[in-house]
C-alpha cells in the first residue's frame, strides 16, 4: 500500500480559481503523522526553499515520506518529490519523483514548458524519455497544492459545490474533482482550530473503499493549512494529522 504517495496526492486536492496573494513562503516546513488503522505508519514532510530556474525566481518545494517502526520492517518507504514553482504564475516548472515503496521504485524528472503545453518525463531507471501534451497551467503533484493555496474562492465556496484542477502524474493528466462539505472546529495537538472540510471525488475498487472515501480538512485561515485527512480503503483505513510545522506566513489561528 503506497501510504505515503497517498497523503501527497490527498493534499493537492484543495483547488481554487483566482489567484492571490501566496499563501506561503520560503522557510514553510510541515510534518504529517501517518497512521493505518491503530498503527503509526510513517511520516511526510514539505518545505519550501528558494531557487531560480532559467533567470526566472522561483519556490523550491520538497516532499519526503518513509516508514518507521514495525511498519517499515513489514513495507519499507522512502520517497522524495521535488518540484520547483514559477513565484510570479504559481506553474511548475520541474518536477522530480524518486520513491522506493517496498521495492516498487520510479526514477523521474519532468520539465515543463508551460507555452507550448507540454512537459518532457526523463525515466532514469528504464532510460527513456517521452514528451506529452498537457493542458493549460497543468500542476504536478506537489505544485499543484501550493498553487491550489493561493487562490480566493475558497471562503466563498457554498456547501455542496465541487471544483476541478489538472494535475500531471504517472504519464499522465487527472483532473481532480473536489466537493465542499462545509466548516467545523477540530481537536489537533495545537488546540482547537476552525476547518474547512473537503471531500475529493476518487475512482473507487483499486484502493479506495468507495468514490467519496476522502475528506480533507483545511485550516480556515490565510494558511490553508492542511490538518487531517482520512481515507477508508479497500483494505483498512487511513489517517494524517499535521504533527508540526514552522515558517507560516500568517499566524495560525488556534481556538484555545
Amino acid at each position: 500500500m503506497k501510504k505515503i504517495l497517498l497523503l501527497l496526492i490527498l493534499v493537492t486536492t484543495v483547488s481554487f480559481d483566482s489567484k492571490k496573494e501566496d499563501a506561503y513562503d520560503v522557510g514553510e516546513w510541515f510534518k504529517f503523522r501517518i497512521h493505518y488503522g491503530i498503527v503509526n505508519a510513517g511520516y511526510a514532510t514539505l518545505e519550501v526553499k528558494d531557487a531560480t530556474v532559467n533567470s526566472k525566481k522561483s519556490f523550491h518545494v520538497i516532499g519526503k515520506g518513509y516508514t518507521t517502526g514495525m511498519s517499515r520492517f513489514f513495507f519499507k518507504v522512502d520517497d522524495l518529490y521535488e518540484s520547483y514553482i514559477d513565484k510570479e504564475t504559481g506553474n511548475p516548472h520541474q518536477f522530480v519523483r524518486k520513491i522506493n515503496e517496498g521495492g516498487y521504485t520510479k526514477n523521474q524528472e519532468g520539465f515543463f514548458n508551460q507555452i507550448t503545453n507540454r512537459v518532457l518525463v526523463k525515466d532514469y531507471k528504464h532510460k527513456e524519455e517521452k514528451t506529452l501534451m498537457i493542458p493549460k497551467n497543468t500542476q504536478d503533484i506537489l505544485s499543484a497544492f501550493y498553487y491550489l493555496r493561493n487562490y480566493s474562492s475558497i471562503d466563498k465556496l457554498k456547501v455542496g459545490e465541487s471544483i476541478a484542477i489538472d494535475m500531471f502524474f504517472d504519464d499522465e493528466t487527472t483532473k481532480f474533482k473536489l466537493k465542499f462539505i462545509g466548516r467545523e472546529d477540530i481537536t489537533t495537538k495545537f488546540g482547537d482550530v476552525s476547518a474547512m472540510i473537503f471531500r475529493p471525488l476518487v475512482q473507487s475498487g483499486r484502493v479506495f473503499k468507495e468514490q467519496e472515501s476522502l475528506t480533507v480538512w483545511v485550516s480556515d485561515d490565510d494558511n490553508k493549512l492542511p490538518l487531517r485527512i482520512k481515507a477508508s480503503l479497500a483494505v483498512g483505513s487511513i489517517k494524517a494529522d499535521l504533527d508540526g510545522f514552522k515558517g507560516l506566513k500568517s499566524p495560525f489561528k488556534i481556538k484555545k
